[in-house]
């Protein structure tokens, strides 16, 4: 028999999280971002799942780019990092993305070896971020240098907000951006999910939607289920092996959970080979035979341990949930001190996968 932990994929909830997003935004484009293998979900599984009703993908790796078109979408695909060597730009070209321009080199190399043919560009303005991005002040200089160069088929202005998900907000950012484009007429890609869900006026031609199209928040203070979102990947195991503990009794390498009383603990089949967090404490919730509980002790590769107090009913084979339905994948990132997106792109290969059509 094989070890029974599982990933579940919805392919209704991922519709329904793009259907959130577009109801969000109604007047403008949303791209699905796929970088990361989709988070963590199938790049070929979210785009197969999305192809019908998306009007774009998003991503970084420029083999999943040319995989989307090749699989025959005919949408935008858009290369969100851009291109890394010059030789690139004629992939780019032969399989019709999209790319933005972020840096001096990249301009540098439009002009020293332009693609065959002009292609589509999203120049991309640093508003605060100040990871990638031209300055504000030097964002007219480089729009001419794209023209300049015969490369461009189109022109997207784009940015990136730091702070949407948070009390700064997107004030600051905007009036950098505003300054910057004042007087030029060019579609704008602004909004990434926490701005499609907290702030209208950023949603312009089309926004990004990453994080909240898997189902997670991006927010500190407002569940998924608040934005009306469904949880897309749901991870499950069982209970494989039960232990009757004696009060002073610890659990697990290090002894770091020591029983302060009588205590079933639950043996459950999934550890941080899986991709559950190594850091996760003992507290972090849970979901045994349709009851909350907690963890105890370290994770350890290939098993946690969790409190069956609640769970008087549970033994060898009772199901577990680590997340997904039934218990948000942003409350066990929080109690392990991550966040959603790191927990759903670490999931390891050996884990099965499930897709639910």
């Amino acid at each position: 028999m094989a070890r029974p932990i599982r990933a579940t994929i919805s392919a209704p909830a991922l519709r329904h999280n793009y259907a959130q997003a577009k109801a969000a935004a109604p007047r403008s484009r949303v791209l699905a971002v796929v970088k990361a293998n989709g988070y963590g979900h199938g790049l070929d599984r979210v785009a197969r799942s999305l192809g019908p009703v998306v009007d774009g993908f998003g991503t970084l790796e420029i083999e999943g780019a040319v995989r989307l078109r090749e699989s025959g979408f005919a949408g935008e695909i858009v290369l969100l990092e851009g291109f890394f060597e010059a030789s690139e730009l004629a992939v780019i070209a032969g399989a019709r993305l999209a790319t933005s321009v972020h840096s001096e080199e990249q301009l540098r190399m439009l002009h020293a070896s332009p693609p065959p043919t002009p292609i589509d560009i999203y120049l991309k303005i640093n508003t605060g971020m100040n990871r990638l991005g031209i300055a504000p002040r030097a964002a007219k200089g480089a729009l001419d240098r794209i023209r300049e160069s015969g490369a461009a088929k189109s022109i997207t202005l784009m940015t990136h907000f730091a702070n949407a998900d948070g009390p700064a907000g997107v004030a600051e950012a905007m009036r950098r951006f505003e300054e910057a484009t004042q007087g030029l007429a060019l579609p704008r890609s602004l909004a990434n999910s926490a701005a499609i869900f907290a702030h209208p006026e950023t949603h312009a031609d089309t926004v990004r939607e990453g994080v909240a199209l898997y189902g997670a928040t991006p927010f500190a203070d407002r569940s998924a289920e608040q934005l009306g979102l469904k949880p897309v990947m749901t991870l499950t195991s069982q209970v494989i092996a039960v232990q009757e503990l004696e009060p002073g009794d610890t659990v697990g390498y290090g002894s770091t959970f020591r029983c302060d009383r009588a205590m079933r603990i639950g043996v459950v089949a999934c550890g941080y080979a899986d991709g559950y967090p190594r850091h996760a404490p003992s507290g972090t919730p849970v979901v045994v035979g349709g009851v909350r509980t907690k963890t105890v002790g370290r994770v350890s590769m290939d098993m946690i341990t969790v409190d069956l107090k609640p769970v008087s009913h549970a033994r060898v084979g009772t199901p577990v949930t680590l997340w997904g339905e039934g218990l948000p994948i942003d409350e066990v990132a929080v109690a392990s001190g991550t966040v959603g997106y790191e927990l759903m792109c670490a999931v390891m290969p050996r884990v099965p996968i499930i897709e639910v059509a």
